[in-house]
């Protein structure tokens, strides 16, 4: 069914029972009342026919008993009741609204009480129906009781009180209805309106997919409500927070008491998402991203998402490998090319000694430089960035001098190796860049290992930097060189500060980078 026909099916359902209910209660209440109020009146009527001097004295017979029809008959018609009878001790009535009824004994037996000097009210059936019936003992001059006075009020006027009453009840209910049922069609509207249209079961599906989304995503994903409150937690995300040492957070937690490094609560107050941010959980890196929970221009809460740094190193270092090799061959292959151009000019040029010497000449220096990388560089993954480079700035016509002062030895860590190439390809780059218009282009690198220690310097010819932004050009984003740059120092000092190590620039009389970077081999690892 419809979310709609059901909500408009119990609401009509609940107002038709309360109001069933309530027009029973009601409906028994007013009976009630009524007959209350018709007994109240049927027994002040006998009280005040029984204190009346005519009917004592006509009872005593010191009056004539024709006297007690006349006054009977002008109460009855005063008060509008069915009866007053006025009956002596033997049960013979003195007066009826049927003359022919005088003198004969009262109908019903339920005087006989009366009769003992009780007053009482019954529910009889008489000569003229059903009705209530109050009955006064009379009391002569000397305080004996000399007859009763009856009066009865028809139970007919009683069921047509009840009648109208209940007539009104019933319009209150069917108005109480139709509006119950209007206002169960306007929450049915308003509710499937605040639920986009969807019905229960596909909402439901909704929360399923979404819930084996969740947890099926590789990426840890933790939401929270406007308070703080944890009202989403992903398996991933509890698998990265026990690799840093943390226990399993509940839904309904306080994230700021859970995870102190969490920036979720500034998000939400500034309304503004943080992406790809670098967070540490008891030393464990993660990169988060951080985004405001807004519905109708209200923030209702944050998501974050976020993975292990590890994971995303070894991608890294994938790409890097990649990207690498790609471009080392790429480099080769364009000086490839322009070799095999040149070697078909001497042939068809019959330059044979010539081109003899030339072969001979690219035999030397590939031999040359690739012998001289690998044999001081033992990283193969580092030799093999180191070869890529001096293709690429063989292709821009800069020269690219390596200075090796030491054999350097292969890392113990390969994020260790990563972190290099970052810190070594980004000053490389932007060596060769800034050399681009000057006359000679020169880069050179210098590398030193010692006492755990990697030494590096990177010097250009070219024109150098402004001292008064010496200290901006490490701020994410800032560039001189146009905008969507200025991203490539700001992750050399992030590397380098990530491995403990120290930067130094310095631009007289040329620029240079120097960096020393703790660096720690597997040589010693294995000795210790």
């Amino acid at each position: 069914m419809k979310i709609s026909t059901l909500i408009i099916f119990f609401v009509v359902i609940v107002v038709l029972l309360s109001l069933v209910v309530t027009d029973l209660l009601i409906s028994q209440t007013t009976g009630e009342h009524v007959k209350k109020n018709i007994e109240e009146k049927a027994m002040i009527v006998s009280r005040m026919v029984a204190k009346s001097p005519i009917v004592i004295e006509g009872l005593e017979k010191k009056r004539n008993a024709a006297a007690i029809q006349d006054y009977a008959k002008d109460i009855q018609a005063t008060t509008n009741v069915m009866f007053v009878v006025v009956m002596d001790m033997d049960g013979v009535r003195k007066s009826h609204p049927k003359p022919e009824m005088i003198g004969k004994h009262f109908v019903g037996g339920d005087e006989k009480e009366a009769l003992k000097g009780n007053e009482h009210i019954s529910t009889s059936t008489g000569t003229l129906g059903k009705s209530v019936r109050a009955f006064t003992p009379v009391y002569g001059s000397n305080q004996k009781q000399v007859g009763v006075v009856a009066v009865g009020i028809s139970l007919e006027s009683m069921e047509d009180t009840l009648t109208s009453r209940r007539k009104n009840i019933l319009i209150g209910t069917v108005v109480g209805l139709l509006v119950g049922i209007s206002g169960a069609i306007l929450l049915a509207r308003y509710i499937k309106k605040i639920l986009f249209g969807f019905e229960p079961f596909m909402i439901a599906k909704l929360l399923e997919e979404r819930d084996t989304m969740l947890q099926s995503a590789h990426e840890g994903i933790i939401a929270v409500d406007r308070a703080s409150n944890i009202t989403l937690v992903n398996k991933s995300a509890i698998s990265i927070y026990h690799k840093a040492g943390l226990q399993e957070p509940a839904v309904g937690m306080k994230l700021t008491e859970y995870l102190h490094s969490s920036k979720l609560d500034h998000v939400m107050e500034t309304a503004q998402p943080a992406l790809d941010e670098e967070q540490y959980i008891n030393g464990h890196s993660i990169i988060v991203n951080e985004v405001p929970l807004i519905v109708n221009e209200q923030v209702v809460g944050a998501i974050a998402t976020f993975r292990d740094k590890s994971e995303v190193n070894q991608l890294a270092e994938q790409l890097t490998g990649v990207k690498m090799y790609a471009e080392a061959l790429r480099a080769q292959s364009h000086e490839f090319m322009n070799r095999l151009h040149v070697i078909l000019g001497m042939i068809s040029m019959e330059w044979y000694d010539e081109l003899k010497d030339f072969i001979h000449n690219i035999v030397d220096q590939n031999h040359h430089e690739i012998g001289t990388i690998t044999g001081y560089i033992k990283d193969p993954a580092l030799a093999g960035f180191f070869i890529g480079k001096l293709s690429y700035a063989r292709e821009e016509n800069v020269d690219l001098n390596i200075v090796y002062e030491s054999v350097i030895p292969e890392p113990n860590h390969a994020e260790i190796t990563h972190e290099l190439i970052t810190i070594i390809g980004n000053l490389i780059d932007n060596a060769i860049e800034a050399v681009a218009e000057s006359p000679h282009k020169t880069v050179e690198v210098k590398l030193k290992y010692e006492s755990q220690s990697l030494n590096l310097e990177i010097m250009d010819s070219g024109p150098g930097i402004k001292t008064e932004i010496a200290q901006e050009i490490f701020q994410k984003g800032f560039s001189t060189k146009g905008s969507n740059r200025g991203y490539g120092l700001y992750l050399v000092q992030k590397s380098v500060a990530k491995l403990g190590g120290e930067l130094k620039i310095s631009m007289k009389p040329a620029m240079k980078f120097h960096i020393i970077i703790p660096f720690e081999t597997k040589e010693e690892v294995n000795d210790d």
